[in-house]
């Protein structure tokens, strides 16, 4: 299901691709966060994915319309799991909530991989 509002001229849907692409956009952005990731489900392994395909990377879902993101991410070695953990949801929640005029219900971060960057 879509995002939807109605306005005084008519209804507005969102897409959660939409979304999607403006969470990943949103989180990438954050201190520790080395990108979005894609897992290959047949071997189980994690892989960075570029910029054009960030949404892959995320899910979303809208209930009653309050969204739920899923966030796939590759964390910097040697960050605090926790400390970016926080600072990546109050990012994407406020990002999203502002973007969308619709309420986050729930950001569920799922750390996929750890990388070493120079």
């Amino acid at each position: 299901m879509n995002g939807y509002m109605n306005t005084d001229i008519g209804g507005i849907e969102i897409d959660n691709e939409v979304i999607a692409q403006y969470a990943g956009s949103s989180a990438i952005e954050c201190f520790g966060v080395v990108g979005m990731a894609s897992v290959n489900m047949k071997d189980g392994i994690a892989r960075l994915l570029k910029r054009d395909n960030l949404s892959r990377g995320v899910n979303v879902s809208i209930d009653d319309n309050k969204i739920t993101i899923s966030l796939h991410i590759i964390v910097s070695y040697g960050v605090s799991i926790s400390v970016v953990a926080d600072n990546l949801a109050s990012n994407v929640k406020y990002k999203v909530e502002e973007f969308t005029g619709m309420e986050v219900n729930k950001i569920n971060i799922i750390v996929e991989g750890v990388r070493v960057i120079d």
